[in-house]
């Protein structure tokens, strides 16, 4: 079940908070009512950042390789027509 809390949880709550996270479950935070921040834990962080990073590095491994480079309109247009295909 998605956790909604106010951000005043953060403070007064920090135990349900944490629990909620090392089960796994990220947990929204609103702020008067709007969206404001989710807090995850370590672990899942690093699930949604790690391949991140390795695609980073490839990218700048094959940047470093090849002298052409592309403008935005051309890197997208291509990913468009990838998508939409």
């Amino acid at each position: 079940m998605i956790q909604i809390r106010p951000v005043s949880d953060l403070r007064n709550k920090f135990p349900d908070i944490e629990r909620l996270v090392n089960e796994g479950e990220p947990v929204y935070l609103t702020k008067n009512g709007y969206g404001a921040m989710v807090v995850l834990s370590l672990d899942m962080y690093s699930q949604l950042t790690d391949g991140v990073e390795v695609a980073l590095d490839e990218a700048d491994r094959v940047a470093a390789e090849d002298s052409r480079r592309m403008t935005h309109e051309e890197v997208f247009g291509s990913l468009r027509r990838k998508i939409n295909v």
